[in-house]
């Protein structure tokens, strides 16, 4: 797998840590750095083991379906993109009632963020696709995205919240078209 499509997936996967980054942002009106950094680094960790958790699920099944694992992958990132934009449109008041202070919430949240980077996981496993260099680029991606979304909420968060969750939905249904497609039609991956 190319390192373009795991920076894409990473981004795709960091939109919804992203978004409640944004809502920590907005909560706290104005930056502090310090609650910035705990948040950026408590989803940044989440979603680099996440996908290791599910990578050593999804070896656990690989040899049963890999005449179909093309399917599966693409499936997972469907349904996980698909749920991204439907929340797009209905992030609700749980979501934006933040407190960075508050770490039972806030593992809450990470932990919540990165349920989609487990199934990702599991499809780079059906892939064969070596698990080390996708999970740490997919926690330093979202780590930076996360600081990014909770400075960019106490400025102006309120205006990009649910346009990233779209995105990083739309994202992860490309990259799992892409994924059938070199499976089905090509014998060589698109870039």
């Amino acid at each position: 797998m190319s390192i373009a499509t795991i920076v894409f997936i990473a981004l795709a996967l960091a939109m919804d840590a992203c978004a409640v980054a944004i809502s920590y942002g907005v909560a706290m009106k104005e930056l502090r750095v310090r609650a910035a950094f705990r948040i950026a680094f408590a989803f940044g960790s989440f979603q680099a083991f996440m996908p290791v958790v599910g990578y050593m699920a999804g070896l656990g099944v690989r040899r049963f379906i890999q005449d179909y694992d093309h399917w599966v992958a693409f499936g997972l990132l469907a349904v996980i993109g698909i749920k991204m934009i439907s929340e797009s449109f209905s992030l609700d008041g749980a979501k934006r009632s933040t407190d960075a202070d508050h770490i039972p919430t806030l593992l809450l949240l990470s932990v919540a963020t990165s349920i989609d980077a487990l199934a990702v996981g599991m499809s780079l496993s059906l892939l064969k696709v070596d698990i080390i260099q996708p999970a740490l680029v997919i926690g330093a991606v979202t780590f930076a995205v996360s600081y990014l979304g909770t400075v960019l909420g106490t400025m102006v968060g309120h205006l990009f919240e649910r346009k990233m969750e779209f995105a990083g939905g739309l994202i992860l249904i490309a990259i799992g078209l892409k994924i059938l497609y070199e499976h089905l039609f090509s014998q060589r991956p698109l870039p």
